[in-house]
């Protein structure tokens, strides 16, 4: 099996892209360049943006059809990555809400990729 994993977004602008995260997430990508960033979160997994119109084979998707997640300790730091997130002028389609599985909030990124914050409460 591989021994590091990445999840990639397909992205209209990958400078605009590497801007907003970089904002967001309070870090520098470890590489870029004008078609491509990648970002090392906190937990190893790389989050690269890439440049849907040098794929191959072209992606047929759009944003907004799925999610990343970033799991948080606590409801407190949900309203909080909200409240700075909000700050920094991110796109929030989901304000933050107890749900079934715990507290969450929704930001989408430029190209509508769906950004969910959220803590999972101790009774699920």
């Amino acid at each position: 099996m591989t021994d590091k994993n990445s999840i990639l977004l397909y992205v209209t602008d990958a400078p605009t892209s590497a801007r907003f995260y970089t904002m967001l997430l309070g870090q520098e990508p470890v590489e870029t360049s004008a078609t491509f960033a990648m970002f090392i979160l906190p937990s190893g997994l790389g989050l690269g943006l890439w440049g849907k119109a040098g794929v191959e084979p072209a992606p047929a998707a759009t944003g907004g059809g799925s999610e990343i997640g970033f799991k948080v300790s606590t409801a407190g730091k949900v309203d909080a990555t909200h409240a700075d997130w909000q700050a920094k002028g991110a796109n929030i389609v989901m304000a933050p809400a107890d749900l079934g599985f715990g507290r969450s909030f929704v930001a989408a990124d430029p190209d509508g990729h769906r950004l969910r914050v959220y803590t999972v409460s101790e009774e699920v």
